[in-house]
């Protein structure tokens, strides 16, 4: 299976570029580039992808503004000409940071962080519906899903905070391992999974469970509200 990648870039030599250094990859498929975001935006709305390449200086929207206007966002390496948006790309969760020109050598280096994203690492095992395997040093540590309060995430680690007060750190990408959690977990935040179960008050903008606040990230409140429709039409 192919993964689905669009260019969004104004300049032509770019995605000129970016597009010969993808068709390196047999695994990577580019549908389409667009010169501007508003319509990758319109693409987007009716299209999936896995991987788009980010330019940030574009007229009419900017890369990192269209970002924040995505609701579900697929993976992102943003390609830029400008180094002072770093710490925002890291904000919004990209996987690279592309400088331009960009060489093969270091595109080379994104897609690996891209494949890196897409199997789950050693550090963690599917169990079943019920449970996880999650690996500390040598051990392996089950873990209960109906025991779990909330995932927290930090760079390339999680933290499961469970109800006993107990957690685990683990070298873990967020989004892989929301993959392997069941139907009782929701993601509120690019950085939080909640257990449903666990919830104990809510706001517009944050839960609480059992005491611990946490903030709803703009990208998914509406993945919240409609969280809340459901179990309240139950």
């Amino acid at each position: 299976m192919k993964h689905r990648c669009i260019i969004v870039d104004d300049e032509p030599l770019a995605r000129e570029l970016i597009a010969s250094h993808l068709a390196n990859f047999e695994s990577f498929e580019l549908i389409d580039s667009f010169e501007n975001a508003l319509k990758a935006y319109s693409f987007l709305e009716c299209n999936s992808v896995d991987l788009i390449f980010l330019d940030i200086e574009m007229p009419l929207l900017k890369g990192n503004d269209f970002l924040k206007k995505l609701k579900n966002p697929p993976k992102v390496i943003f390609t830029t000409a400008y180094r002072e948006y770093a710490i925002e790309g890291y904000e919004l969760n990209v996987i690279d940071y592309l400088l331009k020109p960009i060489t093969f050598e270091r595109f080379f280096v994104s897609i690996e962080k891209f494949r890196q994203l897409q199997t789950p690492k050693k550090e963690v095992h599917t169990g079943s519906d019920h449970h996880i395997f999650v690996t500390s040093g040598n051990r392996h540590i089950k873990i209960i899903f109906n025991e779990i309060l909330y995932i927290e995430s930090l760079k390339d680690y999680i933290t499961i905070h469970l109800e006993s007060g107990k957690s685990h750190h683990i070298k873990q990408n967020i989004s892989v391992f929301e993959k392997l959690l069941n139907s009782d977990f929701i993601r509120i935040h690019r950085s939080f999974i909640i257990q449903s179960k666990k919830l104990t008050a809510y706001t517009k903008n944050e839960i609480e469970i059992n005491s611990i606040e946490i903030p709803i990230g703009t990208s998914y409140k509406e993945n919240w509200q409609n969280y809340l429709e459901t179990i309240i039409s139950k």
